[in-house]
């Protein structure tokens, strides 16, 4: 008997009837019809987005687990929302909706252990005085492996994110180290490893926190004396993922205590993931001590998207949102933003915008203005060497002359400028930019910034240099 979207449905009904009470039965399942079957894909119609996200809240996994019953494990369920047209016209329309089949990561208890009887802060997280922590993963849980699409730009890290999912502190991928430029999905990967370890092993404790409050914690940990609960805290994860980890460098304090509970996780076998936007061998200002144990598992590159992988990217973007959308629209979006992921996703996301609000017909002609303005309005990631170079060849110097001892007085004037830039267009500490600019120490990048701040009131040259270089970096 060939199946329709009739009878799959029912006998999905009748399954779920079994499995949930009679009134949820009948406010959330009996108003659904079911609208098409193609290959193992059902489409159902419900009546508002309202309805969606409650289904997708609290009966996602009883759906998946009917839905699978009746057309096997590649089985997938799309919503159609029945839409009131409030735009005049008379008939209603549809939103096409995928289901996520992802719930958020629900809070991980742990026991402390006792040996340390002071009841302050044991949870950076929390409030003092709490012995049993609840500890929330800080995953976001859309991001996952199934919409990190695999390219020859990010095979390499995708296999090895998958492998420490499968056996977290088990490979030897330990530590994980995920590198790359900006927008090229680091954090995305990062997530979906500790959201797959969730999935696979619930009674893990995974733990994902970015290099910068990992500080802030650590310096809240001192003020308040309770360095030690600090680290024991941290010895209590499974799975711990530090987001851009180059935000360490020049923070002796904090990189000390990330070497003890390193150290204390690896010896332990749990599974350290760090993502940063440069390899280890061009961190500035990490101790040797962690850089080498950085490089004791694996370091992956997350290059730029090829084209093809662009055009699965793009696609994969309006399956989610329920978009169809010419292919020639897609072929001049991914041959014209071709740095990342994040700018492709925001360019397609404008256009999707002013397609629907503006009621507009897409077109390649729309494609053009909106791809022209979002490219012309995402700022370069300016990098510290990158200003050198900038500034180096406006003076014409190379980057030798500019980082040597010289006190020539152009060379200086030059060096100065390079420091109040990076001061300006960076995150960098002034410890971390002097060492980068001719090993000075924080006190001369100080000085190069007052300096270049007096002189460009007094001097209408050097106002000048000023000038056409910040215009240069914000080209």
């Amino acid at each position: 008997m060939t199946k329709t979207a009739q009878s799959v449905w029912e006998n999905c009904l009748s399954f779920i009837k079994d499995n949930i009470q009679d009134q949820a039965y009948k406010t959330w399942f009996e108003p659904i019809k079911s609208v098409e079957l193609t290959d193992n894909a059902l489409y159902i119609q419900v009546p508002s987005k309202f309805f969606y996200e409650w289904l997708e809240e609290h009966y996602v996994k009883l759906l998946k687990v009917a839905l699978t019953k009746e057309l096997g494990k590649n089985a997938k369920l799309l919503y159609k929302i029945k839409m009131e047209n409030t735009y005049g016209n008379k008939q209603p329309f549809t939103e096409q909706l995928p289901s996520a089949n992802r719930v958020p990561m629900k809070p991980q208890e742990v026991d402390a252990p006792f040996k340390n009887l002071n009841p302050e802060l044991k949870n950076p997280f929390v409030i003092p005085g709490i012995r049993n922590l609840k500890i929330e993963s800080q995953l976001n849980a859309n991001y996952s492996f199934d919409n990190f699409l695999e390219g020859d730009s990010n095979r390499l890290a995708r296999s090895a994110g998958m492998a420490v999912a499968n056996k977290p502190g088990g490979t030897s991928f330990n530590p994980l180290l995920i590198f790359g430029g900006v927008g090229l999905g680091k954090t995305h990967l990062a997530h979906a490893i500790g959201v797959e370890v969730k999935d696979k092993y619930p009674e893990k404790t995974v733990l994902y926190i970015s290099a910068e409050i990992f500080t802030q914690q650590y310096i809240d940990s001192v003020k308040k004396n309770n360095r030690n609960d600090f680290i024991h805290f941290y010895q209590l994860i499974d799975v711990l993922i530090i987001d851009d980890v180059q935000f360490l460098s020049g923070k002796s304090g904090t990189q000390d205590v990330f070497f003890h509970i390193f150290n204390y996780l690896h010896q332990n076998g749990k599974q350290v993931i760090l993502t940063s936007d440069k390899a280890p061998v061009d961190m500035q200002d990490i101790e040797q001590r962690l850089l080498s144990r950085f490089k004791w598992g694996l370091s992956a590159e997350l290059h730029q998207p090829d084209y093809e992988t662009r055009i699965s990217i793009l696609k994969n973007i309006l399956y989610r949102d329920g978009v169809d959308m010419p292919e020639d629209i897609l072929e001049y979006v991914a041959r014209n933003i071709k740095t990342n992921v994040r700018e492709l996703e925001g360019a397609i996301i404008s256009l999707i915008a002013q397609s629907s609000f503006n009621k507009k017909e897409v077109t390649i002609e729309l494609a053009k203005s909106v791809v022209e303005k979002f490219v012309k309005n995402v700022k370069r990631e300016i990098s510290i060497d990158y200003i050198q170079k900038i500034v180096s060849d406006y003076f014409q110097l190379d980057i030798e002359t500019l980082q040597s001892k010289t006190r020539k007085r152009h060379v200086v004037q030059a060096r100065q400028l390079a420091m109040f830039f990076a001061k300006k267009f960076t995150k960098a500490s002034l410890a971390n930019i002097g060492s980068q600019i001719g090993d000075r120490d924080h006190a001369t990048v100080l000085h190069a910034c007052k300096t270049v701040d007096n002189l460009v009131s007094t001097d209408k040259q050097f106002k000048k240099f000023v000038e056409d270089i910040n215009k240069k970096l914000t080209l």
